[in-house]
């Protein structure tokens, strides 16, 4: 609570309530993909600190930067229904049988 200034749970919850009615008359209810799809959002230092934090994680992710904000998510990839035979369906090569002795 000390980043938005506020000192009590009441004071955010007052907060947050006009914060969401402000958006909801003012707003064209789209889905911003930056809040839901990313890491981290906000100051370029704080989302490269959250990079920072993330190592080898982050390693192929990128800073993104939209207006005043920065967000930190991975490239999309398109999803790819051509399978390598690798993942065909099992056949009797991949099978082991077992013994059993009673």
């Amino acid at each position: 609570m000390d980043l938005l200034h506020i000192s009590t749970v009441d004071d955010l919850r007052n907060s947050h309530k006009k914060w969401v009615e402000k958006n909801l008359k003012t707003q064209n209810y789209v889905r911003e993909s930056k809040w839901s799809q990313s890491i981290a959002v906000g100051s370029k230092s704080f989302v490269e600190s959250i990079k920072e934090k993330l190592g080898i994680r982050a390693k192929s992710r990128k800073v993104a930067d939209s207006k005043d904000l920065y967000h930190l998510r991975e490239a999309q990839a398109a999803y790819n229904s051509n399978f390598t035979p690798e993942n065909d369906v099992l056949s009797a090569k991949n099978t082991y049988f077992w013994s059993v002795n009673s």
